[in-house]
């Protein structure tokens, strides 16, 4: 699969673009959530990323998890989809995108928890009580309204 966004990238430097991608609320049999400690800002997240052309976005969620953690998700629900300023985003090397992200949620996985290492430190699953104070600026809102809606 190309890199739509490194291609992209190549074009227009920095600059802010809209960034269409995916990320889930992958959930264990307690009802913990996997995060991952992201290496591009040092925070944790939800697994997921950008959509690549031609791709859906459910099939941009499950490449991507796969891709982060090693897990297959199966039979996903959407949880919602998010865009505006609160998921405004500058990475640490400078580009700027404003997010479009389809959140879905997931109980159905199977395989290990493997981390990519280009990707992340870490990964595992967090209680709703005990989530790590430094999330990723974009996937705080996600991950606040899912808590809200948990409750």
């Amino acid at each position: 699969m190309s890199d739509y966004i490194g291609e992209l990238r190549k074009l227009i430097g920095t600059r802010p673009i809209i960034m269409c991608g995916a990320c889930v609320i992958i959930l264990d049999n307690c009802g913990r959530i996997l995060l991952l400690h992201r290496v591009d800002n040092d925070s944790w997240g939800l697994p997921g990323g950008a959509m690549e052309i031609g791709e859906s976005l459910i099939e941009t969620a499950i490449r991507e998890v796969n891709e982060e953690v090693g897990l297959i998700c199966r039979n996903l629900k959407i949880f919602n989809v998010y865009s505006g300023e609160k998921l405004y985003y500058k990475y640490p090397g400078g580009d700027e995108v404003y997010n479009v992200t389809a959140t879905y949620i997931c109980k159905d996985f199977s395989g290990q928890i493997v981390v990519n290492k280009t990707e992340g430190k870490d990964a595992r699953f967090f209680s709703v009580n005990d989530i790590p104070e430094k999330i990723s600026p974009p996937d705080r809102v996600i991950i606040d309204d899912f808590i809200l809606d948990y409750q």
